[in-house]
C-alpha cells in the first residue's frame, strides 16, 4: 500500500440508500478537512471504510461481501452504517475488521480512523470546498434534512437503527443548500426517513436565515429552498394532511412538481397490519385534487406485494387502486422478512412463488399505465437537466425523473450539450420508461 508523501490514504465503499450516501459524504468531508487523501483503489489505501446497508437480506449479503472483499484486498477495514447496528453480525462474519459503528456515526468513524491511521501534523490547512465532499455528479446533490423516524411500520427496522426523528436546524439546511447552489448544483434532492415530518421534534421552532425568520416545517422549508433558483425535488414524503400545502408551490414553479410518496398498499386491513395510513379512498381523492391544482405533477410511489396474510381479493384491490390512481412512477417489492421487524410474527406468510406472480402482475399493469402516460408527452416541450453526453446525444432527465430510480430523456441532437446544462426539448418518442427528444 502506498504511503506517497506520507499522507495517509483512506479507501471508501458506500452502499445503501441516498441517506447512507449523505452519511458517507459527511465522513469524506471530515477526512479531507483533516488532510487525509481519498484513494480509489484498495491497493493504494492505508485502510478502507465500508458504509453498509442492513435493511433487507439481499442488502445484508451485499454489505458482508463488500467487507470481505475489502479485507481480502486491503486487510484494514472499518465498518459503519446500518449493518453495524444489527448486533454482532459483522464481527461474527468478519472478526478481523478494525472497528464497527452504526449509521450517522461520523464522530465514531473518525475516532476509529485516528486510532488505526493517525493523521500527520501539517502546519498548512487543506481547503475543502464549502459544500463538502460529494459522491454525486456536480450538478445534483442530496440534502438530508433529518435523521430517524417516529413511525413503527411493522415491515421496517429503521427506527431501531437510526432512532426517532431528529430534524436539523433550518438555518443549517439552508446554508448547506446555498453552498451547493453556489458550487454549481442545479438540482437539490431533499431526503430523510420522513421528509414531511420535518420539524415535528422541534415543535416547528422558528429559525433565522438571511435576515428573515423561518419556521422549521416542510412547507416553509420548501418555500425557502424554492427561492434558490434550482430544481428542488422532495423524496420520502409521508402523506400527512399538510402535504397538500406543497402542491400550490409546485404549481407556481417554486419547487419541482414531483412527489415521492411510499403508499405501500391500498387495502385498509393490510395497511393497518403495516401500521400505515389506511384510507385509499382519501388518497385517491387527494391525488385528484393535487392534479387539478398542478396538472404537471409527477407521482412516484412504492408498494409491497405478498405481505403476510394478503389475500387475492386484497391484492386485487391494490391493482384496482393503481388503475384509478394512474401513478407516473412505481417501484414494487416482494415482502421479505427483516430480522427484528414486527411483521415477522404475523401469521399466513405468502409463498415466494405466489409473491413473484403477484409482483409480475402488478408491474405489468403499471407498465401499461406508464406507457400511456409517457405517450401523452409526445409533442410537448420539456425542460431537461443533462446527466451525460456521448456520441449519440445527451442523456437527460425532466422534472418527472429523479436520478437513478426513474426514466431518462435521450436528446438525440444533444452532442454539443454538457453535463449540468438545462435545455428545452420537444418529445418525439416514448416507451414504458423513457422519452426521446430533440432540442427546441
Amino acid at each position: 500500500m502506498s504511503t506517497s508523501n506520507k499522507i495517509p490514504r483512506v479507501g471508501f465503499v458506500s452502499l445503501g440508500c441516498p441517506k447512507a450516501t449523505v452519511d458517507s459524504e459527511r465522513i469524506l468531508t471530515r477526512l479531507r478537512t483533516e488532510g487525509y487523501l481519498i484513494s480509489p483503489s484498495y491497493e493504494d489505501s492505508d485502510l478502507v471504510v465500508v458504509n453498509t446497508c442492513g435493511f433487507i437480506d439481499s442488502a445484508i449479503a451485499e454489505s458482508l461481501d463488500a467487507i470481505g472483499e475489502a479485507l481480502t484486498e486491503n486487510g484494514k477495514v472499518i465498518v459503519t452504517g446500518c449493518l453495524g447496528a444489527k448486533g454482532n453480525i459483522v464481527k461474527q462474519t468478519h472478526p478481523n475488521v478494525l472497528a464497527v459503528t452504526g449509521p450517522q456515526a461520523a464522530d465514531e468513524v473518525m475516532d476509529a480512523i485516528h486510532a488505526h491511521l493517525p493523521k500527520l501534523h501539517d502546519p498548512y490547512v487543506d481547503l475543502v470546498p464549502p459544500q463538502g465532499i460529494k459522491l454525486t455528479p456536480k450538478h445534483y446533490a442530496y440534502v438530508k434534512i433529518s435523521e430517524g423516524c417516529n413511525h413503527r411500520c411493522t415491515f421496517c427496522i429503521i427506527p431501531s437503527m437510526r432512532g426517532n426523528l431528529v430534524s436539523r436546524p433550518i438555518s443549517d439546511v439552508m446554508q448547506e443548500a446555498q453552498n451547493l447552489v453556489d458550487a454549481g448544483v442545479k438540482e437539490l434532492l431533499v431526503i430523510s426517513q420522513d421528509t414531511s415530518a420535518y420539524g415535528v421534534d422541534l415543535k416547528y421552532r422558528t429559525g433565522f436565515w438571511k435576515g428573515e425568520f423561518i419556521k422549521s416545517r416542510i412547507t416553509e422549508l420548501a418555500q425557502a429552498l424554492g427561492e434558490l433558483g434550482v430544481w428542488v425535488r422532495l423524496h420520502y414524503v409521508y402523506p400527512y394532511p399538510h402535504v397538500d400545502e406543497l402542491i400550490p408551490l409546485m404549481a407556481a414553479g417554486k419547487i419541482t412538481p414531483y412527489l415521492d410518496i411510499p403508499f405501500q398498499h391500498a387495502n385498509a386491513r393490510i395497511l393497518k397490519l403495516m401500521k400505515r395510513p389506511a384510507n385509499s379512498e382519501d388518497v385517491l381523492s387527494r391525488i385528484q385534487q393535487w392534479r387539478a391544482i398542478c396538472p404537471e405533477l409527477t407521482l412516484r410511489s412504492t408498494f409491497i406485494v405478498g405481505f403476510p396474510g394478503e389475500t387475492e381479493r386484497e391484492f386485487d384491490e391494490l391493482l384496482e387502486f393503481l388503475k384509478i390512481a394512474q401513478l407516473d412512477r412505481v417501484g414494487a417489492f416482494m415482502y421479505s422478512p427483516v430480522e427484528g421487524a414486527a411483521a415477522n410474527d404475523l401469521p399466513n406468510h405468502i409463498a415466494p412463488e405466489l409473491q413473484q406472480e403477484r409482483l409480475a402482475r402488478l408491474m405489468a399493469i403499471q407498465a401499461e399505465i406508464s406507457t400511456q402516460r409517457l405517450a401523452q408527452k409526445i409533442g410537448k416541450t420539456l425542460e431537461v437537466l443533462v446527466d451525460d453526453v456521448d456520441e449519440l446525444g445527451a442523456i437527460a432527465r425532466s422534472h418527472a425523473d429523479a436520478p437513478e430510480i426513474d426514466g431518462l430523456v435521450y436528446v438525440q441532437n444533444g452532442q454539443s450539450l454538457q453535463q449540468g446544462d438545462k435545455v428545452l426539448v420537444r418529445v418525439t418518442h416514448a416507451d414504458e420508461h423513457d422519452l426521446w427528444a430533440e432540442i427546441v
